[in-house]
Formats: C-alpha cells, structure tokens, sequence
C-alpha cells in the first residue's frame, strides 16, 4: 500500500478564510472535497500539494434548492445525494443518473459534485505509481517532455473522465466560482479546455461553490456510460443527452460525448438540428452516425479504441431511444 506524503491541513470554516488560504499558499495548496481522487493521486506522487485546503466544515455549501426558475446545488453536496434526490431526478435526469455512475457507494457518499466536475484528466500513461512512470520516462502531463499516445505530440490528450461534466454541459448548467478577486458565473460547456495538463478555466485559488441548473417543462435528458465493469471503473465512453420539444416536435438537441479526450465534445449534428423535426427512429439512427464521425478515440486510456468508437453510436441510440426518439 502506498503512504500518503506528509501534508499540512487546513479547515477554514468560511469561503472566504479558505479563498484566502488557497491564495496564500499558492502552488503548495490544493482543495479537499470528498478526497476520493485527489488522495489516491498523492500517494502515486501525481500531486506535490504541501497543504490541503479542506472545504467540509464550510456552510452552505451542502445541499438542493429550487430557486425561482432554476436548480441549485452545493458543490459539497455528495454525488450519492445528487444521484437520490427527487427533485434532482424530476428536473434533472441526466445529472442524477450520472451521479449514481461514479464509482461505487463509498465513493458517491464521500465524492461531491465540484469535485467531480473539477477531477483531473486520467491516462494510462499518467496514472500510474512514481516508479511504473520512472521506468517509462515520464510523459508531457507529470514529470516528462514526450506524450506516449501521440508520438510527437506537443499537447497532453489525457481524458476528462467525470461522469457529471457531460450531463451538466447538456443540461445548460453553469457553476460560480469564488477566490479573492470575487464571484463570477461559467457554464460547465466553457469550464473546460482541451489540453489535458490544464483542462480548466478556473484558477488554481478559485473555488467552485455552486451549480444551477435551468428548470424547464418540456425537457427530457438522460446519461449513458461505458465502462468495463458495473460499478467503480471510471468511463471508457460515456453520453448524456438532452431533448427539448414543442409538442410532438423536437426544438433541440444536445448530446454530449465525453472519456474520448480532454473534454466532453459537443456533438455539432444535433447542435444544428432544425427546431419542428419529429423524434424519427431515422433521426435516431443519423444522429448516433454522426456522433461516430465527429468522435476519434484515442489510446489513452483501457479498451480497444476502435471498439470504443463502434460503441459511440450504440451508446447514442441507446439514450435517444429512451429519451423518446423514435
């Protein structure tokens, strides 16, 4: 079993007292949520933080609310609440069924919704104890000048794996963020970039504090994952949708595909779909296709690529089926 470097911990008992510490200690200080990423990351020698900046004893930062015409929720709240809330479930499916995809119980009643949509990039390259690395040589993400996936490549492709992003992008949800300088509001769908070292826009002293969610009636989603077991592995492929409709009409459709690279990829098909066109089981069949030839998979994390790119418009069908189209 690996130990846990040494650390100094932090338990500021307001946002504010915390923004400062995360401002203060720079690049010696990372944020504590639930741990159940960050930890495991320490004891491989993935993360140097000399001090740990946790957030469990804030208030206010736990918790489901309905106001006015949107849904609000804690970025402390645990993934195991979000997933088994009624009112997360009735507003917003997708979310709730990706909450209850994250690893397994232990890791959804410690695991909270920031720090999942905040979860580091993984690689089969990167994620990997000091010495397996050491062996290797190091790679552009940790340590090293060379990416193992994309010989010559100059920019990390390591993969967002957080099973919430997608769902949020879909469901046109936005987090606030919070440090020293202030407040400010970011959708999920610009949160995150493409380059796997630094896949966020947030800043290393920010904190996300909370997610809203917009209420809508005439919305359906859903959130479909791959992955080689039933519970505990990360995604080898995952899809969220959303369906918007006007009557027996569509007015638009999200999907999102993510696990395929840095960041969950917006599928451009269904973007620019009409509003006024019927849920076909035909529409069904042209949006999985071309869901397939916008995605490439790459070898950066487990499972065959090619099989993981067959499997992005089963996926698809899969989820528009069940969300009604055709």
């Amino acid at each position: 079993m690996l130990p846990l470097p040494r650390f100094t911990l932090h338990r500021p008992a307001t946002i504010a007292e915390a923004a400062a510490l995360l401002h203060h200690l720079g690049r010696d200080g990372q944020l504590l949520a639930g741990g159940t990423d960050l930890l495991p990351n320490m004891k491989q020698g993935l993360v140097g933080a000399r001090a740990l900046v946790s957030l469990q004893r804030i208030d206010g930062l736990s918790g489901v609310d309905v106001a006015g015409s949107s849904l609000s929720i804690g970025a402390m709240t645990p993934l195991a609440r979000v997933a088994s809330d009624p009112r997360v479930r009735e507003a917003a499916p997708a979310l709730s069924e990706a909450a209850a995809a994250v690893g397994g119980p232990h890791h959804r009643r410690m695991g909270t919704l920031g720090g999942n949509l905040c979860l580091d990039t993984r690689c089969r390259y990167y994620n990997q104890t000091y010495f397996w690395r050491s062996a290797l040589g190091f790679c552009l993400k940790k340590d090293g000048t060379v990416c193992h996936v994309v010989a010559g490549g100059q920019r990390c492709v390591a993969a967002a794996s957080n099973d919430t992003a997608p769902a949020l992008i879909a469901l046109e949800a936005a987090v606030t963020l919070e440090s020293v300088r202030g407040a400010r509001v970011v959708p999920v769908g610009e949160l995150y970039t493409a380059d796997g070292i630094t896949n966020t826009t947030r800043e290393p002293d920010e904190i996300v504090t909370r997610v809203t969610i917009p209420l809508e009636r005439a919305r359906s989603s859903g959130f479909e994952k791959l992955r080689r077991r039933g519970a505990i592995d990360f995604p080898l492929l995952s899809v969220a949708a959303r369906i918007d409709r006007d009557g027996d009409a569509l007015r638009a459709v999200e999907l999102v595909v993510s696990a395929l690279a840095a960041r969950p990829r917006r599928v451009a098909a269904a973007a620019r779909l009409a509003p006024g066109a019927r849920p076909t089981a035909e529409l069904r069949a042209q949006l999985a296709q071309a869901a397939k030839k916008e995605c490439r998979p790459l070898d950066n994390i487990e499972g065959d690529p090619a099989w993981r790119h067959e499997m992005v418009p089963v996926l698809v069908e899969r989820l528009l089926a069940r969300l009604g189209v055709g």
